[in-house]
């Protein structure tokens, strides 16, 4: 089977600032700005990487989606909980010394885990939590 990743979802309460952050702070362009009903749709992607895309998305768009649950969507956004995304880089330092400089929320400084990945991990504007992997 021939197969590949083509494109992800993490969802965004204010899409100005998740351009900022993903355009501007991690240095993805933007490949796609939709907008309907009031709402916005942004897909956005590292340059060297054309086939793969994270498409960043008004989290309780879907109509099928109950009140009660857009309540639970938005509590585990607001605790960076609901969305998770693992990126790398060969450079952890300057990665994070960028981050930090940036504002970026901090939850963890570079450190070796004890399984064999130097990471961090930061929040981006909505919440969702990146985690940061040193490719060695």
């Amino acid at each position: 089977m021939d197969i590949t990743i083509y494109s992800a979802f993490l969802p965004h309460t204010d899409a100005d600032a998740a351009l900022v952050f993903y355009r501007d702070t991690l240095g993805f362009e933007l490949r796609n700005d939709v907008g309907y009903n009031g709402m916005r749709w942004l897909t956005v992607g590292h340059p060297d990487q054309p086939g793969t895309s994270l498409v960043l998305h008004p989290p309780a768009a879907d109509p099928g989606i109950t009140d009660d649950e857009r309540r639970v969507i938005a509590e585990m956004m607001a605790k960076g909980t609901y969305a998770i995304l693992t990126l790398a880089t060969p450079d952890l330092d300057e990665t994070f010394a960028k981050l930090e400089s940036s504002g970026a929320e901090i939850v963890q400084e570079p450190i070796e885990q004890p399984y064999g990945i130097r990471d961090c991990a930061v929040r981006d504007p909505a919440g969702n939590l990146l985690r940061i992997n040193e490719v060695r």
